[in-house]
């Protein structure tokens, strides 16, 4: 296994933690974004903005902002560093000494390094001697980051700055498990109130007095409001004890007599119990008076926890708030804002409805999507950028659990909240069979044989007598004709043998009892896998033949496996060409499984023409998938025909994953390199690497999203999306910890990999 010893180091001029400010934090959720992303290949390091000398200072480098000597002094140090790959600058005027914080400059002059900058402030109709500057400040980079399309704009015609080297980025946020806030108000003991919130640190900025204005009026239609005032007072504001903007609001509150409809949060809460009470509240109150303010972290934090907005107009407001996700108001105006909170909630659908457009519209500004963003933008200043390197995520079962029940594995789920009524399948309670068991297999986790239990027991469940099996099974436990009456039911049939031969596969490693039970289901569906017809169905049934072939040899199972394969092979032949070496004049989902299941035959038999067509078939699918060293998903948008264009967008997990356990088998039957680096390229789509730029997976949970569109991501989380991401994450994870020796299947037919 390939080990990077240096990794690129980014160096972030800004301030940082435990100093309590937005950029501070910002940059601390940047860094984490990057190295939640790209650790494995960058690692981010602090150049600390202070005010005064640090007698220990704790990050790589530190710089008193006030002593001009030290501008020059730490860029040398910062040279000195020959992994340091690129020096970004988190700039707001007030962070530097100077006239408009010029001292900067001598940083720069003496700055060898390539350099960016994130503008967290972008002032319109500049004077002169601004807009000078900020122009002088751009000559030291090509690029720079701000956080609105306004922002950009500003920059392109009031300061005329080449639009090439902006980069618009949104500002990060954490992603959440979505839920409603009448679950996140029990944790909080609050179930009772309808709660409105506001957070950050306070300030004559944040003009919280337009909210306590507002809350008459709004006690009159919900006596049982309660306001959350959550943080404390910026600390440049408070003099010796004294803290007069926090005793001017609590006046408000006295004066109005509000005590009983309003908490003050005295706290710099930490991020997880910060997004507690967001995923509490029923409408936030965001009364900013700056009217050139560029960006709000809390107003982007409020949305991604899917709280209806009640805003004022500013920049960033105006830009990302639509009507269907929050009402914007006019600065100061607390008729405004009592008026809206009462239209919201007078409405309990429209907050609803709100909540949800704003969580999915803020997902693609999470912290993991910014650091893509980033790096990309990174990629095109410094040297090698081909050494930067997605890392994995943590393998998380949490959402494949939730979606469990006694009985299966829930077909659909509403963003992150399992829907019963859709029931359960044949076709999720099989995958998620094989991927417990591939779990099992890698972890012993004895947690995981009851959800082996429950998968299995469905499966046995919807087995019918003839051995054939129902598709599904409604939220009461009951068989739903119409669902089981299809005309084709044979891949979800052949998966259910796929995943009872997964079982028998690893029986080594688990409990008899179970074995046996798959083992006997297996069994008792040969005599109607013997007769399946269509290719894809052909393959799953390979596959789970193939696997109980291997743990326990059976003449009639091989036989069974010959006698599919060769209908399969007698559909590439009617159909193949030296242009089109497929089983088929189209291309639709699944489609490894087709040369997987030859590569199967060939193992079995050892007929050549069965190697032959699984390696060229294989061949024609990466020539398809593979294109301009990009993976390309087939679009389920009509799937791609014979003599014909790809259709582009609409891609799915399902297809990645299983072209993931395609190239793995080939992999390990024939140790060919290749393999191992398109499986790569493969599992990069979940990690960012789509034409969206946009991670398809939620690192709390493990949830997998169901689809990639042209403009969006499909945050639903069901089971079969989940559960190929889940699968291919473990085949990956199996890559990582195997030896970079492969010994090939076809020597070693006892040692078959769990995805095979």
């Amino acid at each position: 296994m390939k080990t990077i010893l240096n990794k690129s180091k980014i160096v972030f001029l800004s301030t940082f933690p435990p100093t309590q400010c937005g950029i501070a934090t910002y940059t601390q959720d940047t860094i984490k974004g990057i190295t939640d992303v790209y650790g494995k290949s960058i690692q981010c390091e602090i150049c600390e903005l202070v005010d005064k000398p640090k007698e220990q200072p704790t990050q790589a480098f530190t710089l008193n902002t006030k002593n001009r000597e030290e501008y020059a002094k730490v860029a040398e140090e910062i040279n000195e560093d020959e992994t340091v790959k690129l020096v970004h600058i988190q700039h707001e005027f007030g962070l530097f000494s100077g006239n408009y914080g010029d001292y900067l400059l001598d940083f720069l002059n003496t700055i060898k390094k390539p350099v960016t900058f994130t503008f967290h402030s972008v002032i319109p109709n500049p004077n002169d001697d601004l807009r000078t500057f900020v122009k002088l400040l751009l000559t030291y980079s090509d690029s720079v980051f701000v956080m609105t399309n306004k922002s950009k704009e500003i920059l392109i015609t009031d300061y005329e700055i080449d639009e090439k080297i902006i980069t618009c980025v949104s500002h990060g946020t954490h992603i959440v498990v979505y839920e409603t806030p009448e679950t996140a108000k029990e944790r909080l003991n609050i179930q009772d109130r309808l709660v409105l919130a506001t957070f950050g640190l306070l300030g004559e900025g944040k003009n919280i007095e337009t909210g306590l204005q507002a809350l008459p009026k709004i006690i009159e239609k919900a006596p049982n409001a309660l306001y959350l005032i959550i943080g404390k007072t910026h600390p440049n504001l408070i003099k010796d004890g004294f803290d007069p903007y926090r005793e001017k609001l609590e006046g408000i509150v006295a004066d109005l007599n509000l005590k009983d409809n309003v908490r003050f949060i005295n706290e710099y809460l930490d991020t997880e119990e910060l997004l507690e009470y967001l995923k509490a509240t029923d409408i936030y109150m965001f009364t900013s008076k700056d009217p050139n303010q560029a960006v709000s972290g809390t107003f982007a934090y409020a949305m991604s926890c899917a709280c209806p907005i009640v805003a004022s107009k500013i920049p960033h407001t105006k830009e990302v708030l639509t009507s269907d996700s929050g009402i914007l108001c006019d600065i100061g105006n607390p008729d405004q804002f009592a008026a809206a909170a009462i239209k919201l909630i007078e409405d309990e659908n429209l907050r609803h409805e709100m909540g949800i457009n704003s969580f999915t519209k803020m997902r693609a500004t999470s912290w993991e999507n910014v650091a893509i963003t980033q790096v990309n933008a990174y990629k095109k200043l410094i040297d090698n950028p081909s050494e930067i390197k997605f890392s994995y995520p943590d393998i998380q079962l949490k959402h494949v659990k939730k979606l469990t029940t006694d009985l299966g594995i829930i077909q659909f789920s509403k963003i992150s909240i399992p829907d019963l009524d859709s029931g359960y399948t044949l076709d999720d309670n099989a995958r998620a069979l094989v991927a417990f068991c591939m779990h099992y297999q890698l972890t012993q986790d004895k947690e995981d044989l009851a959800y082996i239990l429950i998968y299995l027991d469905f499966i046995i469940r919807c087995q019918k007598p003839k051995g054939n099996f129902l598709n599904y099974v409604d939220k009461e436990n009951r068989e739903h004709i119409e669902q089981n009456a299809e005309v084709n039911l044979e891949d979800s049939n052949a998966r259910a043998v796929w995943a009872l031969g997964t079982v028998v596969s690893i029986g080594e490693i688990l409990p008899e009892a179970i074995t046996k039970k798959a083992a006997k289901c297996l069994l008792h569906s040969l005599k109607w896998a013997e007769n399946i017809q269509s290719p894809r169905s052909i393959g799953f049934a390979t596959k789970g033949l193939y696997l109980y072939h291997t743990a326990v040899p059976n003449l009639y199972v091989a036989a069974i496996i010959n006698k599919l394969n060769a209908k399969l092979l007698a559909n590439y032949e009617d159909h193949a060409s030296d242009e089109w070496q497929w089983f088929e004049n189209y291309l639709t989902y699944g489609n490894g499984v087709l040369p997987e299941s030859m590569l199967y035959a060939y193992l079995v038999t050892n007929k050549p023409v069965y190697k032959k067509v699984a390696m060229d078939s294989l061949d024609f699918l990466m020539s398809k998938t593979f294109v301009n060293k990009t993976f390309r998903v087939i679009s389920n948008n009509g799937w791609l025909h014979r003599d014909s264009e790809p259709h582009p967008y609409g891609e799915q997990p399902i297809d990645v994953s299983y072209t993931i356990q395609t190239l793995n088998s080939f992999y390990k039957a024939f140790g060919i390199p290749e393999y191992k680096h398109k499986m790569k390229k493969a599992f990069d789509w979940f990690l960012g690497k789509n034409h969206l730029g946009q991670i398809m997976y939620n690192p709390v949970s493990g949830g997998g999203y169901d689809g990639l569109e042209k403009e969006n991501v499909n945050l639903n989380q069901g089971a079969e999306s989940t559960v190929c991401y889940l699968t291919a994450r473990l085949i990956m994870e199996n890559l990582k910890m195997s030896d970079t020796k492969v010994i090939p299947l076809m020597k070693n037919r006892t040692g078959i990999a769990m995805n095979s």
